[in-house]
């Protein structure tokens, strides 16, 4: 009991050096042009990422005072003093535990200003289907919807529900930012559920786009 307890105290540490080492062996590149309109305007933004895709993102985009929704189970508390040493703020929630809560938490996060980082597919899966606590958290506050990709010409795959990806050292990456979307505020339950699938299908297809890229 008492070495699994100091394994979770000390993984965090561990695990945020093991990806600063593994992120400086990269050839990175990283497209973001279409952000760079609504970063000029100081425009908060909701950005979206796969659970899989996550490992790099908080190390390449660190000291930016983003916010981010975290599961408030075990492995949850690990991953948020994970980010936090990337100086990521921490929302803890998530669509089984502490939803509703969340949400809110995320919503006051981008009415001070703040982007935020979501997993729609998180923490438990289906893998990459989009849940719609991100078209609700875009319809509460207006703000913009992102989808971030990451991907790498050599990985390793966990063998977990969202299988998860670890790239290689000395791997060709790339990470992409697709097309913003906004969400209108008097959508109904139907419209809804159409810009669930419309946000589902542009993360889905910034994340082929980036496997593609990576590979070339």
């Amino acid at each position: 009991m008492k070495a699994a307890w100091l394994g979770r105290k000390l993984a965090p540490a561990l695990g945020a050096w093991a990806v600063r080492f593994l992120a400086a062996t990269l050839r990175l590149r990283r497209e973001e042009r279409t952000v760079e309109a609504l970063r000029a305007a100081g425009a908060p933004v909701i950005y979206a990422v796969w659970h899989a895709r996550l490992l790099l993102l908080p190390c390449l985009y660190r000291g930016r005072g983003m916010r981010a929704l975290v599961s408030r189970s075990e492995d949850g508390a690990m991953m948020s003093e994970f980010v936090r040493r990337f100086g990521f703020v921490t929302i803890r929630g998530s669509s089984s535990r502490g939803g509703a809560e969340g949400l809110l938490s995320l919503a006051r996060a981008v009415g001070e200003g703040h982007s935020v980082v979501v997993v729609p597919d998180g923490p438990r899966g289906p893998r990459e289907v989009l849940k719609p606590g991100v078209v609700a958290l875009a319809k509460l506050t207006g703000a913009h919807v992102v989808p971030v990709a990451l991907g790498a010409s050599s990985e390793w795959r966990a063998r977990s529900w969202d299988e998860f990806r670890i790239p290689k050292p000395f791997s060709r990456c790339v990470v992409r930012f697709g097309e913003p979307t906004r969400v209108p505020r008097d959508l109904d339950a139907a419209g809804e559920e159409t810009a669930r699938k419309e946000i589902e299908a542009a993360l889905n297809a910034v994340t082929w786009q980036v496997d593609e890229e990576a590979r070339r």
